[in-house]
Parts: structure tokens; C-alpha cells; sequence
């Protein structure tokens, strides 16, 4: 990455990210409070709609939880070996010092502040990235097809929110994580782009390599 496009992903969150006078929209700002509730709930609500629309045994349905959950957990092994090798500043850390980054096409802002509170941990790579991308690019090699309708709900709760949105494919959902922990202010673009993509990978190495169909008579 290099320093022009580290300042282009800075002045984006920090323009967008914002707790107060933000350029966010209405329905930036809706998206962004659906995902501040609990990515792992939010994403397997999705997953069993899904699975209760589209997979019609038991043996299916078991197959399709397992490699969920075998590929999220793997991502999460390489998102956190990520985030504790590189050790990148949160926005919150990164736009307040950014007079002192080392970079000068970023001016800091000792008052700003995110939308929502930053995580007390490394910004590089994306943890609600990996966990939902891995799970839906999970679910597109088991449907072989992103053309998934289905719903997801939120835990975060309260009069503003919408606890449900609807979505007409799985990449739908994967970009809108991409674009909440921006709007939230929680995370770089750089960082939620480079987890979806470990997702992605996570997702199809597992789907390739293991809990595979069994030959023979009665089975695909």
C-alpha cells in the first residue's frame, strides 16, 4: 500500500466514520448501526435462513453449518495473526496523530472521534470481515451461486435501528461489512478489503479439502 492510498482510505473514514459532522447518509448511517451489534449473531441468523430456504436434510444442512464454521474459525486464526504482526493504528489512534505519522497528505484532528467506541486491538485485518466472508463465500460454493435471497438481524437494538435487513445475494451482504466498519469509524478500507479477501480464500480451501460429498450409490 502506498502512502497516497493509505491517505485516501485515512480521509475517507475520517470524513465518514465521524461521531459528529459526518458525511454520512441516513442509510449509511442505518447500515452502520445494524452492524455495531454482534457480527458472529447478525451473520448466522443469516445462515440458517439460508440453510431453512435452500437445503432440504439433515445431512446437507450439518455439512453446511460445519464448513461455516470450520472456515470462520480459520480466518479468525489469520486475521488475529495479522493484527498482533503488524499492529496497524485504529482510525481513532491514527487520525488523531496524524500530523505526527509521518505522512504528509494526512492532517490530524486531535477531537475527532468515531461513531462508535474503537476495539481495543489492531486495526489489520478485519475481524467482522473474516468472520462474514468466510461464512457467505462459504455459502456460495455449497449453492454454486451468489443469487441468495434471505434476511439477517441485528443484536444491536434501539428506536433508530432497523433490526432486519434483506439482501438478493450473498456478495451484497459481504460488501455491506466492508462499507459499516468505515461508517462506523472502527476500521481502514485497506484492512476490511485485505480480511474479505482471507475469507474468500479460507472459505474455498475448506469447501476444496474437507467434509466432501460421498461417492457412490444415493450420494452426489
Amino acid at each position: 500500500m502506498t502512502s497516497s492510498q493509505y491517505a485516501r482510505d485515512y480521509q475517507e473514514v475520517k470524513l465518514y466514520g465521524a461521531k459528529v459532522g459526518s458525511l454520512r447518509s441516513a442509510d449509511q448511517t442505518d447500515l452502520a448501526n445494524f452492524w455495531a451489534g454482534n457480527t458472529f449473531a447478525a451473520i448466522y441468523s443469516g445462515v440458517r435462513n439460508v440453510a431453512a430456504a435452500n437445503v432440504d436434510n439433515i445431512s446437507a444442512s450439518s455439512r453446511l453449518f460445519a464448513l461455516v464454521s470450520m472456515a470462520q474459525a480459520d480466518t479468525i486464526i489469520a486475521v488475529w495473526d495479522n493484527k498482533f504482526h503488524y499492529f496497524y493504528w485504529r482510525p481513532l489512534t491514527a487520525i488523531r496523530n496524524g500530523d505526527v505519522d509521518g505522512n504528509p497528505a494526512t492532517q490530524g484532528d486531535a477531537t475527532w472521534d468515531s461513531l462508535i467506541l474503537n476495539p481495543a486491538y489492531p486495526d489489520y485485518s478485519s475481524g467482522a470481515n473474516g468472520v462474514s466472508s468466510s461464512a457467505l463465500y462459504s455459502l456460495e460454493h455449497l449453492l454454486e451461486t451468489d443469487n441468495v435471497e434471505f434476511t439477517m438481524t441485528t443484536t444491536n437494538t434501539g428506536p433508530t435501528v432497523q433490526d432486519t435487513r434483506s439482501y438478493t445475494s450473498l456478495s451484497q451482504a459481504i460488501q455491506e461489512v466492508v462499507d459499516a466498519r468505515i461508517l462506523l469509524g472502527i476500521h481502514f478500507r485497506f484492512a476490511d478489503e485485505a480480511s474479505r479477501e482471507q475469507g474468500k480464500n479460507v472459505a474455498k480451501w475448506a469447501f476444496k479439502n474437507f467434509l466432501r460429498p460421498r461417492k457412490g450409490p444415493g450420494n452426489r
